[in-house]
């Protein structure tokens, strides 16, 4: 269900295109279970849930999307691997929920080209919604991707091969829909890119701001609350992970001189959080928890 809030008159809603199942050392690392899981308890095979959370921006650039989920162009056997649901057309159900449809969305910022974030910018254009011509879900948007980024997905290595999908954003650039930025980008006065290295090279989070508040959608520059809590607890998903420590230590410290609504995407319990001081400096201090986990 789509979650509205505003931030200085700005109309924000926070869409998912559902909960999957992935393995709790993905998010936790080199951490031991024992210790991650008192935060959130694994299943019998050690995965955990995880939501795919985008932003809708209503801004003065026009409609703004960040991020698109898993998407469609998956197989039975694919969904089953990931405990996603059948359902299909998750992030566009919560799209039509917040009034909007995919020809609304004026433009799409990719956080970065995994296939969690970026697999629904395409869909197979099928009568039966298998296997198929890929075109674009959001067909009048520009989509933004990070110069670095799109070079990585391009060319990926051995280890991050099977994280990158090209029907995914090939068929965008096929049309001229997509757009690369080199570095940070404002888009109007209240929205604004910024590079966050550490996930991956060129991972970008979003910020929106407007008479005096702030939010940040963090993507996977930091996924879950804990990580912000604690920044050594780095996910095995992370290809720099020195690095992602020190990005985390940046927006921590400017998120909490912003006082900041944190946007977290994947933490299947907290939606959203402000930084607040606690006896280990700062944490997170729940706002919005997610719904049906225990």
């Amino acid at each position: 269900m789509a979650i509205t809030l505003e931030i200085g008159g700005v109309r924000c809603h926070i869409l998912s295109d559902g909960l999957h199942r992935l393995d709790g050392g993905g998010f936790f690392g080199l951490v031991p279970r024992v210790l991650w899981q008192q935060v959130i308890q694994p299943d019998d095979r050690n995965r955990i849930p995880a939501d795919t959370r985008s932003l809708l921006i209503e801004s003065d650039a026009g409609l703004i999307l960040v991020d698109t989920g898993v998407g469609d162009k998956l197989t039975a056997k694919q969904r089953q691997i990931i405990g996603l649901e059948d359902r299909t057309e998750r992030l566009i159900s919560d799209l039509a929920a917040a009034g909007f449809s995919p020809q609304d969305v004026e433009t799409v910022i990719l956080t970065h080209l995994h296939g969690d974030h970026a697999g629904g910018c395409t869909r197979w254009d099928s009568q039966d919604g298998g296997p198929g011509p890929v075109v674009p879900v959001f067909p009048n948007a520009t989509y933004l991707v990070q110069r670095i980024d799109l070079a990585d997905a391009s060319y990926p290595n051995e280890r991050t091969v099977a994280t990158y999908f090209p029907d995914n954003w090939e068929p965008l650039a096929a049309r001229g829909q997509l757009r690369v930025i080199d570095g940070p980008k404002r888009l109007g006065s209240q929205v604004r890119t910024d590079v966050a290295p550490g996930h991956t090279a060129a991972m970008q989070t979003v910020w929106v701001e407007a008479k005096g508040e702030s939010l940040l959608f963090l993507g996977d520059a930091c996924s879950w609350a804990v990580h912000m809590d604690r920044l050594a607890w780095v996910p095995s998903f992370d290809i720099l992970p020195m690095v992602s420590i020190e990005t985390k230590r940046r927006l921590r410290d400017e998120a909490l001189h912003r006082d900041a609504l944190l946007v977290f995407q994947h933490d299947a319990q907290v939606a959203t959080g402000r930084l607040v001081s606690g006896a280990r400096g700062a944490q997170v201090q729940p706002e919005i928890r997610a719904d049906g986990v225990e």
